[in-house]
């Protein structure tokens, strides 16, 4: 570890070097105090505005983190929580106010129904961190953190054709340690009468630890802790990498390679080229864009293979129906993929469903298609719960998935060329509910050199470029 740190250390010093700064790289706030720096940071986030002023791009930095979301932000936790003066780490987010943010656009489901250990494992573990948040996220003199969770569990509903998979999904959940109970068409009719069980023949339901939280109080939570524990944000967008040469002894002999060295970042005022040892792919959506700008997916070899990521917009609905299933209504996932949870105590509820590959809509803005409530949703709301055939369209929104596009699933750790980048991405859609495991995930990679805590080895990079794609059926 000792040996590891000094390595971050050696990629990103140049005390020692001959050459004089380039006049438009920063000074990062050198002159200024750092009391009166992190006193109007804590006064930006307590007031509710997470732009954080007088945030400057450094000439350098031991990790660059590149996307603040809840994924940015957790890995920038873990890794000050291990060691606080460790490393200088600097989280470059292009929109500070999260209006395209998918962290700040999601539903806010937690659960523990997935097809893969690996997959239940994660957000087990980020149940117990909601549960202990005020221990991991207060700050001193600031109120503690509340994400408002609701304990409402999952229902997941199975056709006669799918019915042997769940039963098989939720053997392996209990395995792990998770609370799921099976429920068989009467005990299903008789604690939930509300619902049509037409065309179902099981359903699984979570018992404890599933639920939905406020996403945006938790980016906030995080944001703030980081502030403290010294960690920089600032504002820009990555748009290219610097590389430099070294030579590695290999089998046939001496072998010159490139390594990332500086990431460019541009601001407001300017393009600057911050220096790093690490970089970590935290840009949800776009993390395949990234990626890109590093040559991968458009070199040789490794190289040739690219990060499968993009965006997917999805839509979220907010109907009014008094008459709906009421409190005890769970987050409901049909065979369809149609979701529906209850929103507050006053008749409100968020639904949706993600489209075939042949109705994907355009990325290029987040504007709503109603027409696609009327001629896909609300029939299957209205079929499965007979009360919402009088509901009310009240408001609705559209948020991105960092979708992968080869198997739906996790790709963490590091590109098996470009060793000093990091992966966070493509969760498609279950982002908001792994990032507090991932960030851990990711700083064991970083600090351990291997996963300590959950074994996700299996998503990789490596499975791409060995074509052992690992699915998972619980994508919704």
């Amino acid at each position: 570890m000792f040996a590891r740190k000094l390595l971050v250390r050696c990629y990103c010093s140049t005390k020692n070097g001959n050459k004089p700064p380039v006049p438009h790289f920063s000074a990062a706030g050198s002159h200024r105090s750092p009391w009166k720096i992190l006193k109007d940071e804590f006064k930006s986030i307590k007031d509710g505005n997470l732009e954080i002023p007088e945030q400057k791009v450094p000439r350098e930095s031991d990790i660059v983190i590149i996307g603040g979301g809840l994924m940015g932000s957790s890995v920038a936790y873990w890794l000050k929580q291990r060691n606080p003066k460790a490393y200088e780490i600097t989280v470059v987010e292009r929109d500070p106010s999260y209006t395209r943010a998918a962290s700040a656009l999601s539903c806010g489901g937690l659960r523990h129904q997935f097809s893969l250990p690996e997959n239940v494992k994660l957000s087990m573990f980020t149940s117990q961190f909601l549960r202990n948040i005020k221990q991991y996220l207060s700050v001193l003199d600031m109120d503690p953190p509340d994400v408002q969770f609701n304990h409402q569990g999952y229902l997941f509903l199975a056709t006669p054709a799918g019915s042997e998979q769940l039963a098989k999904n939720v053997k392996m959940q209990r395995e792990n340690g998770a609370k799921i109970e099976l429920l068989s068409r009467d005990l299903l009719a008789k604690k939930f009468p509300w619902l049509n069980i037409n065309g179902i023949e099981l359903a699984s339901y979570g018992l404890e630890g599933e639920g939905w939280f406020d996403s945006w109080t938790l980016i906030r939570a995080l944001k703030q802790k980081n502030l403290s524990l010294g960690v920089r944000y600032v504002t820009g967008e990555a748009i290219g990498f610097d590389l430099t040469s070294y030579v590695e002894h290999s089998s046939e002999g001496l072998v010159t390679k490139n390594k990332l060295d500086c990431v460019q970042i541009k601001s407001d005022d300017g393009i600057y080229h911050t220096k790093f040892a690490i970089v970590v792919n935290c840009a949800g959506p776009w993390a395949g864009e990234v990626a890109e700008m590093a040559g991968i997916g458009h070199g040789k070899d490794i190289l040739s293979v690219p990060l499968p990521v993009e965006p997917r917009k999805r839509y979220v609905y907010v109907v009014h129906c008094p008459k709906g299933p009421g409190v005890d209504s769970p987050f409901v996932i049909d065979p369809t993929k149609m979701y529906f949870r209850r929103e507050g105590f006053g008749g409100h509820y968020i639904c949706g469903m993600s489209p075939t590959e042949e109705e994907e809509p355009s990325t290029d803005n987040l504007d709503v298609d109603y027409g696609y409530f009327d001629k896909n949703v609300w029939p299957l709301l209205a079929k499965r719960v007979s009360k919402f055939e009088s509901l009310k369209v009240k408001s609705a929104w559209a948020g991105f998935y960092d979708y992968n596009y080869a198997d739906q699933n996790l790709i963490i750790g590091n590109h098996p060329y470009h060793r000093n980048m990091f992966f966070a991405n493509g969760l498609s859609g279950h982002g908001i509910q792994h990032a507090p495991a991932i960030g851990r995930a990711i700083m064991e990679c970083i600090i351990d050199g291997k996963f300590e805590t959950i074994d996700l080895s299996r998503f990789t990079f490596e499975r791409l470029l060995d074509d052992e794609l690992i699915f998972e059926q619980g994508i919704v």
